[in-house]
């Protein structure tokens, strides 16, 4: 198998696969049990969406292995508390060697829980605001194959929500990382044709009781 044409890679195990996670078992385990299943838990979907901000620059394997570190020093993500947090907070995070010490990310991360604060008051959660903006089938493409996904690393959906989160004052919130937010917590199904995990994730999204 061409990984190079086909975007998939064929395990130890024998199992086809997305070939993003090469062969290392951590980033195997997050694509064979996290990535693409639909998510309707408040905190998770705000840890994500912050990690995809801190991610920038980086690879997503290197906040993985610091996502541990990340939910201790943000109170488990909890945007109520982290929307509390203020200078002291910051001064702290910036010498926490765990994490990413960026100061702008950091003070990102503060605003953005403020503004999920706010969006939660509005729409009942964020599950309910971020699920409300799902694609429909008439935004996807036809074939999720390695050519669909690397030719739109943003969607028009991704671009949208982006804008909204912009105009409501979220910052670090660009459509490629918003694709990806949506990519991991399941708004959309990404994991390409032949790779294993593609029918259990599709058969997951049409049981998922979409919130509010």
């Amino acid at each position: 198998m061409d990984e190079v044409k086909t975007g998939l890679l064929e395990g130890a195990d024998g199992v086809t696969r997305c070939s993003w996670p090469g062969t290392l078992p951590d980033y195997l385990h997050y694509h064979d049990h996290e990535w693409g299943r639909p998510v309707a838990d408040d905190k998770r979907l705000f840890e994500k969406i912050c990690l995809e901000g801190f991610q920038s620059g980086l690879s997503w394997l290197t906040i993985l292995r610091k996502r541990e570190s990340f939910r201790e020093a943000f109170a488990s993500f909890d945007y109520e508390r982290v929307a509390e947090f203020g200078e002291a907070d910051i001064e702290r995070l910036l010498g926490n060697a765990g994490i990413v010490r960026h100061r702008g990310k950091i003070v990102s991360t503060i605003n953005n829980a403020r503004r999920a604060r706010e969006m939660a008051d509005e729409a009942g959660s964020l599950a309910a605001w971020f699920w409300s903006r799902e694609p429909g089938a008439d935004e996807r493409p036809a074939v999720v194959d390695y050519r669909a996904l690397t030719a739109n690393p943003t969607t028009p959906a991704s671009t949208r929500i982006s804008k909204e989160l912009k105009k409501r004052g979220w910052s670090f919130v660009g459509p490629t990382t918003v694709y990806a937010f949506m990519q991991a917590m399941g708004l959309v199904n990404d994991h390409i044709e032949g790779c294993a995990c593609r029918a259990e994730v599709e058969k997951q999204r049409a049981a998922f009781k979409r919130p509010g």
